[in-house]
């Protein structure tokens, strides 16, 4: 029988992981003695500090190198250019930190595919001597990818979604370029709607990204936006739970035998408005029965 449980990574807070955390509270109920570790770069320490019986805190310095943090917002860095956006931005962005340095590799945050597409093309279109640019997002070939994780001998500007933000870590890369955007799934329980908007990426997000260089020497994090603009967005990101379309959610749980959804100790519970708009909807769908029971 296990006697330790580690939980890495859960300032993701995807589904899964605010499954595993509530079913870990559940289980310590049984299990008193199981020792629950949960581990993150960037986590509301408090409230899951509190969630699990005002556990200790212990903060462990990551071993990085210093980064320098500097904030260029669009309207400073792209004056006298006429009509702009973020793409021109960080087209210009990486054109002056490849004119500033002659060696270290370029991260570059972008909130889509298609906008990693436009600023590959306009980088090439500049015929960049001895500098590589690759694109990284979520729908690319694992052959595709693993480019990315093989630095050859030319510079490299690497193009990346959030993908890059946590799940991956990309060698060699001195300097990250912030655009403070990312597309975030969003469900509408009122018009049973799913969207992908852009939206501003909140403090936590910001920081794990700065902290994606200053892994090898020295690094170099330069936001597209300003300081002001930064300590106003929410520090953490809102849990998918929260945004997400719960008829998934509570058919997942009823699979797994979780229990109902509004007595379940979610960290962060969704709305009742939200679990009230999934029921009716696995209804219609024929997929629950009157006692909530999974349909053959």
């Amino acid at each position: 029988e296990h006697d330790t449980l580690i939980v890495d990574e859960a300032h993701e807070r995807s589904l899964n992981i605010d499954f595993l955390l509530g079913y870990l509270r559940l289980l310590r109920r049984k299990r008193p003695d199981l020792k629950i570790i949960i581990t993150s770069a960037t986590i509301d320490t408090v409230t899951f500090s509190e969630a699990f019986d005002d556990a200790p805190i212990i903060e462990v310095s990551g071993r990085m190198f210093p980064v320098e943090v500097r904030y260029w917002p669009l309207e400073e860095l792209m004056q006298d250019r006429g009509d702009y956006d973020y793409i021109d931005a960080a087209v210009v962005s990486v054109d002056e930190i490849l004119q500033e340095s002659r060696q270290g590799d370029l991260l570059v945050f972008l909130p889509s595919e298609r906008d990693i597409r436009e600023t590959q093309e306009r980088l090439e279109g500049r015929m960049l001597r001895g500098v590589e640019i690759l694109p990284l997002f979520g729908r690319l070939t694992a052959s595709e990818q693993q480019r990315v994780f093989a630095p050859g001998g030319n510079r490299r500007v690497v193009l990346a979604t959030n993908i890059a933000e946590t799940s991956l870590t990309i060698p060699r890369i001195r300097y990250v370029i912030d655009t403070g955007l990312a597309r975030l799934s969003r469900y509408n329980p009122r018009t049973h709607t799913q969207r992908l908007p852009i939206e501003g990426i909140s403090q936590s997000s910001a920081r794990q990204r700065e902290g994606r260089c200053g892994r090898v020497e020295d690094g170099i994090c330069v936001r597209l936006y300003s300081e002001q603009d930064f300590l106003a967005r929410p520090e953490y990101t809102q849990p998918e739970i929260q945004r997400a379309n719960l008829a998934e959610v509570i058919l997942r749980m009823i699979h797994l035998k979780l229990g109902e959804i509004e007595a379940f100790p979610f960290i962060d519970p969704p709305s009742k408005q939200a679990i009230a708009g999934g029921l009716p909807l696995l209804r219609e769908l024929n997929a629950l029965d009157e006692d909530r029971t999974l349909t053959r």
